[in-house]
Order: C-alpha cells, then sequence, then structure tokens
C-alpha cells in the first residue's frame, strides 16, 4: 500500500454569514475536501482558513501558504481546495497563485473542477473557469450598486460612512440624540458668521469630541456644514447624483433660523 501524500487544505468564505451557510460553508467545503482526498491518496496535514473576498490579494492563511513555511516544513505535494474560485474570483491572481504554488512545487488542486494535470488543455480549461468566476463577481457588483443607486434615487440610505448627527438602524437613517445638538450649534454658529476654527474650538473647550473620539477640527466642522441639504431632509449618492427628497428625519428646518440646544440662559455653551 502506497503512503498517503501530505496537502494542506484551503477554505475560504467571503462572510461570517457565509461561513455557516450550508452551500459554501466552512464545513461543506471541508467535507468535500476531505472526501476528495481520501479518493486520491492524499491525507490533510494542516487546514488554512480565509474570511475574506475571493477579489482580495492580501489575506493571512492565503499568504501563508504561497510565501510562508507551511508547504516546505514539513514538506506537502498539494494544496486541496473546494473550488477554483475559493482561491481567486480575479483571473490574473489565480494563475499567480497557481505559478508561486508550482514554483515550490506544490499542485493547486479542486474538489469540483476535475481535468489531466499537464495537458495542453489543462490551464485552457482553467483560465475558462476563472473567466466565468470572474464576470460572476462583477455581475454581482454590477447589480448591487444598480440596487443602492435605485435606492438612493428615492430618497433611501445607500450605505457609505454614516453622516454625523445619524445613526443606521435597519439601514435606515435615524437621527442620533447625542450628536444632533452638536450638529445644530455648528450650523448656528456658522449662520452668524463664527469661523470654523473658532467653533472647532468652542466644542473642545467644552468637552465634545467627534464619533471616534477625537478633538474637533476646523474640518471636521466644515464635513458637516458642506452637507446642509442632509440635514434639512435631502439625500444624494455619490458624486453625480442630484439631490433628491431623503426619507430620514431632517435635523435642520429648511429656511428656518437654526435653534441652539447647547446655549444656556446665560449664553454659554452647555456640556453634553
Amino acid at each position: 500500500m502506497s503512503e498517503l501524500k501530505r496537502a494542506i487544505g484551503y477554505i475560504r468564505v467571503s462572510t461570517k454569514q457565509q461561513a455557516d451557510d450550508d452551500k459554501y460553508g466552512i464545513e461543506i467545503q471541508r467535507q468535500a475536501i476531505l472526501t476528495y482526498a481520501d479518493a486520491n491518496g492524499y491525507y490533510i496535514s494542516d487546514w488554512k482558513i480565509d474570511k475574506y473576498s475571493g477579489a482580495k490579494d492580501d489575506r493571512p492563511e492565503l499568504n501563508a501558504i504561497l510565501y510562508g513555511d507551511d508547504v516546505t516544513n514539513p514538506p506537502v505535494e498539494a494544496v486541496i481546495t473546494f473550488k477554483n474560485d475559493r482561491m481567486a474570483r480575479d483571473t490574473k491572481l489565480y494563475f499567480y497563485y497557481l505559478y508561486t504554488l508550482e514554483k515550490r512545487g506544490v499542485k493547486l488542486l479542486t474538489v469540483n473542477e476535475e481535468f489531466d494535470e499537464g495537458s495542453e488543455f489543462a490551464n485552457i480549461y482553467r483560465a475558462l473557469l476563472q473567466f466565468v468566476a470572474e464576470q460572476e463577481r462583477k455581475n454581482i457588483a454590477l447589480r448591487t450598486g444598480k440596487g443602492r443607486s435605485i435606492k438612493a434615487s428615492c430618497g433611501g440610505y445607500s450605505g457609505g460612512r454614516c453622516p454625523y448627527g445619524y445613526k443606521v438602524v435597519d439601514h435606515r437613517l435615524v437621527i442620533n440624540e447625542d450628536e444632533k445638538p452638536i450638529v445644530e450649534y455648528m450650523f448656528y454658529e456658522n449662520d452668524k458668521g463664527t469661523p470654523m476654527l473658532t467653533i472647532a474650538e468652542n466644542l473642545n473647550a467644552r468637552g465634545c469630541r467627534t464619533r471616534k473620539g477625537t478633538t474637533f477640527q476646523a474640518a471636521t466642522v466644515k464635513s458637516v456644514l458642506s452637507n446642509r441639504p442632509l440635514y434639512e431632509g435631502k439625500y444624494k449618492y455619490g458624486k453625480d447624483m442630484k439631490w433628491v427628497q431623503g426619507v430620514h428625519e431632517p435635523i435642520l428646518t429648511a429656511g428656518e433660523p437654526v435653534s441652539n440646544p447647547l446655549l444656556s440662559e446665560s449664553g454659554k455653551i452647555k456640556l453634553i
């Protein structure tokens, strides 16, 4: 009976949700790889699992296989993965990984796609599979982008950095009551002609801090003031879209003076 050959099992899932998914989850991939290895004379000496997109070219566990000592000490003969797109959904990346492994004397084997190694059609077949996977990724991105644009055109929050003064609840912008008075104060002072640096200094002097816990800067104030339509109930997604009526509750009332809840009766800024 011939001795079993050593191999590494490589598993990739894009998200935590997919890690538990029945179709492409970690355990499904693991069992498929074990079955393939047993049927082809390999045993899995180590497992490498990444939770990253297949388009990402910096994955810690894959890097350990490509550049570390994992395939040479002790030496392994193959890396076995569930499908080619578990290695990469980008054709150029896939062939780079394949080339890198072959230079190290390691085969790249997949459970669900088989072809004769060394045949003149092997790389053509690999390229075809990778082209399909790459197009699938592009189509998903296109559909996602179109969905966001449609949602944004109707005034709905479509992702990206959440504006100061709001928080995201169930994919919708909801007023952040802790940040709301700071937003109102910025516009109140700006409407009076107070310089942005002074606004920032006044906020810092009273203990107010940004969402990250840092002090306010003139640039921080400017980023809020430059989005006045949003705080008046408008919304836009990206640079090319025009402002439309949003579905979120406005902090400011268009055409009316901004009230200042941070001012006490003595005219001093209240602590919040």
